[in-house]
């Protein structure tokens, strides 16, 4: 077999890629060892998000009284009736990458791609035949698995990683959440919900560390008022599994301490999958457990392209998808403009939901900006009122001198869909002026947006 680009894993980055490749009138094939979709749609971004769901409409339920509604009897999580309708949406969404690939006419090779040459893939299948196919351009796309700690090996059963996490056959009386990243986060907040005592223990002095420092602390205190007890600046030093439950040892600023619980989840962090594809046989260079790549994903190697968690950057599902149409379009011949990587946004799924992109407003003055800073609470928002949903803000950062909007940092309900506005905005060099101008409908979330962007020049109408 020989095509015009074959891509090595078929997640958010090599599916896309390989569809636009066929869309451009390439001959274009993917290697996919398990399932289409790759770890995000099949167990990560779209399974959690069923899960979040489920325990959006149960607290729904569980304050049902605040929104005038009588419930004639207590509602309870069923639990393995959550995780079976998670499962389904997963399998509905790889059927539906199954579709567009083949609506393309893409060809799906079923097995693991190695690298043996500059043109040249080594397939293993399920039965452990091997063939080898060319391409003239080949795209490695073999995404991320959990980290695992030296003292936090995972076991599947006590220490689990984020995969079990979302089959467990049991809802866990209690239960330790290590890293705070947008995958703890996400996971101490559905556990939580669902009836879990959850324990979440970060190392940094922040959850969700990378977000503005007032977005983390409103974070913390809205999981707090949940229920949820929150160690941050507190390491793991080792967890004892030989009895009935897990005995972990807590380091903290006050001490160590030692709680016990029925399930521990290792949430610090993910690992490329860099091994076993043939890197080293062609001296593709790496650093730091990653590919190193031009602007247009291009490796060392002529022919040889890398994008999605495998490549320096955030790994997210739209990055890596936003890098394979880049790659291809580059392939192509297309004239393509390399991505903006201060401009891709991130979005954490927890109740309340959190948001950013671009610079927070520590790294602004850092970086020597004289900042215009405008923040607009849910608390003074009507639809945030009238939704019972009043835990949040939006905060905007601009540059004084020329207005141009440096970052946006959102928490609250809906401001995963809200941050694109901003992402736009930034794109097209928007300023706060013309932000404030820009009429926003209401009653709307997104009302904040233009009323922090007031704000900041002191222009707020509803504060």
């Amino acid at each position: 077999m020989k095509f015009d680009i074959l891509v090595i894993g078929s997640g958010p980055g090599g599916y896309v890629a390989a569809i636009r490749a066929a869309q451009l009138g390439l001959k274009a094939g993917v290697i996919e060892k398990e399932n289409l979709g790759g770890v995000c749609l099949n167990w990560g971004c779209i399974p959690t998000k069923s899960l979040l769901k489920s325990a959006l409409v149960y607290d729904y339920f569980k304050h049902a009284e605040e929104y005038g509604i009588s419930l004639s009897g207590e509602a309870k999580p069923d639990f393995m009736a959550i995780v079976k309708r998670s499962r389904g949406v997963a399998d509905d969404m790889s059927k539906g990458v199954q579709f567009l690939l083949k609506k393309n006419k893409v060809e799906v090779l079923t097995g693991s791609g190695k690298l043996t040459g500059k043109k040249k893939v080594e397939v293993t299948g399920t039965d452990g035949k091997k063939t080898t196919v060319e391409s003239d351009h080949i795209i490695l796309a073999t995404g991320a698995r959990s980290r695992e700690l030296p003292n936090l090996k995972i076991d599947g059963k006590k220490i689990i990683g984020y995969r079990k996490a979302m089959t467990l056959t049991e809802l866990p009386e209690t239960m330790v959440v290590v890293g705070s990243g947008a995958i703890g986060s996400e996971f101490a907040h559905f556990y939580n919900s669902m009836g879990t005592k959850v324990t979440l223990v970060e190392f940094l002095p922040n959850v969700v560390p990378l977000e503005d420092e007032e977005v983390s602390k409103q974070l913390e205190r809205s999981f707090k008022k949940a229920g949820m007890k929150v160690m941050t600046s507190s390491t793991v030093e080792s967890v004892d599994t030989k009895g009935g439950k897990c005995k972990v040892k807590i380091k903290t600023k006050k001490g160590e301490e030692e709680v016990e619980v029925d399930i521990v989840l290792s949430a610090v962090g993910i690992s490329p999958n860099i091994e076993d594809i043939g890197l080293e046989e062609l001296g593709i260079e790496t650093e730091n457990d990653k590919i190193k790549v031009d602007e247009f994903m291009r490796t060392n190697v002529e022919g040889i392209y890398a994008i999605g968690d495998i490549v320096p950057g955030p790994a997210l599902a739209h990055k890596a998808s936003a890098e394979g149409i880049l790659c291809v379009e580059k392939i192509a011949g297309h004239h393509v403009e390399p991505i903006d990587y201060t401009n891709i946004p991130a979005c954490t799924y927890t109740s309340p939901e959190v948001a950013s992109v671009g610079l927070t407003e520590k790294a602004a003055r850092e970086e020597g900006y004289e900042v215009k800073v405008g923040k607009f609470p849910y608390t003074a928002s009507g639809k945030a009122s009238a939704a019972g949903q009043k835990d949040g803000f939006v905060k905007m950062i601009f540059d004084a001198k020329y207005g141009e909007l440096l970052g946006t940092h959102m928490i609250g309900a809906n401001v995963t869909e809200m941050i694109a506005e901003i992402v736009v905005a930034r794109k097209l060099e928007t300023t706060g002026y013309e932000m404030i101008k820009s009429i926003h409908p209401h009653p709307t979330m997104s009302e904040a947006v233009m009323e922090a962007a007031a704000a900041a020049y002191d222009e707020v109408i509803h504060l």
